[in-house]
């Protein structure tokens, strides 16, 4: 009769997990074929290669693509230095006490935050106390922040997964621990490290919220790169055609065009961060 009642049971929850799947996977597939099937006729190198014209009615996302990835590298350069470093003092140097655990909980509760509020602090912090104003600069640092608790807590998970036995293994033979961390530790702990940061990039590659505070402009004709002044964004781009533009019907297929190259560039940083995953663990075995 137990074994029955198991049975029922783990039939009952392995069918919700595949029919919940199945939802989730099905309306990804609708969403997905409708931008496919209105934004491909759109693609082409001209609309890759070319500037918004005419109020961003005519041309192409050239500027935009150009606002993303300097942001992006922007982006980059401010939280995966500080995130990796602080995930490996958490981890290695600091002791298990009280204040460690409230740190950790405040860097998860972080993670939580909508990214409005990052986009709002950003503002208050950098555009107005700082003074950077509303620029490339401004907007970056503010994705910095946001994607700050995700590359920590992500790195942290990484090191965590490094067994002490490795650590004892090389202080035995003579390492100091900074070597053993440097050499040993951080090496073996890289897969989870890069996957968890290409991952948080592509997600801050698609934010709005923040950078619509700080720095993202409606419409610039040229490609210009100073991290001063404001720029364009691919989802930026997209928000302003999908509901703001004045000719929201005339530049409907430039918007779905937008969106699909803006997915297409989410789904290879993705694929990378998979990628980059399986190359090391291959190396590894």
């Amino acid at each position: 009769m137990q074994l029955n009642k198991f049975k029922l049971s783990s039939i009952i929850e392995w069918g919700t997990l595949v029919g919940t799947t199945l939802i989730v996977c099905f309306f990804l597939v609708v969403i997905l074929l409708e931008i496919i099937t209105k934004g491909a006729g759109s693609i082409s190198w001209e609309f890759i290669s070319s500037v918004p014209k005419e109020g961003m009615t005519k041309g192409g996302i050239l500027t935009p693509i150009i606002g993303t990835v300097l942001i992006t590298l922007i982006t980059a350069l401010f939280s995966i230095p500080f995130g990796v470093c602080c995930a490996i003092y958490l981890n290695e140097y600091a002791e298990n006490n009280w204040l460690t655990r409230i740190i950790r909980a405040a860097i998860r509760n972080l993670s939580g935050v909508p990214s409005i509020i990052y986009g709002l602090f950003g503002l208050a912090l950098f555009v107005q106390t700082l003074q950077l104003g509303t620029s490339l600069l401004a907007a970056g640092l503010t994705l910095g922040l946001l994607s700050l608790p995700y590359i920590i807590t992500t790195t942290e998970e990484a090191l965590m997964q490094i067994p002490n036995s490795t650590r004892e293994a090389a202080l035995a033979v003579g390492a100091t621990k900074f070597e053993t961390i440097k050499d040993v530790v951080i090496p073996s702990a890289v897969p989870g490290i890069l996957t968890g940061v290409v991952l948080t990039l592509s997600r801050a590659a698609g934010e709005t919220a923040p950078i619509l505070f700080t720095g993202a402009a409606f419409y610039i004709s040229d490609t210009n790169g100073y991290i001063n002044q404001e720029f364009m964004a691919l989802p930026y781009h997209l928000y302003m055609l999908s509901t703001q533009h004045q000719s929201i019907d005339e530049v409907r297929p430039i918007a779905y065009g937008t969106a699909l190259i803006l997915i297409l560039v989410v789904f290879l940083l993705n694929l990378s961060a998979f990628y980059i995953r399986y190359k090391f663990r291959k190396n590894e075995n």
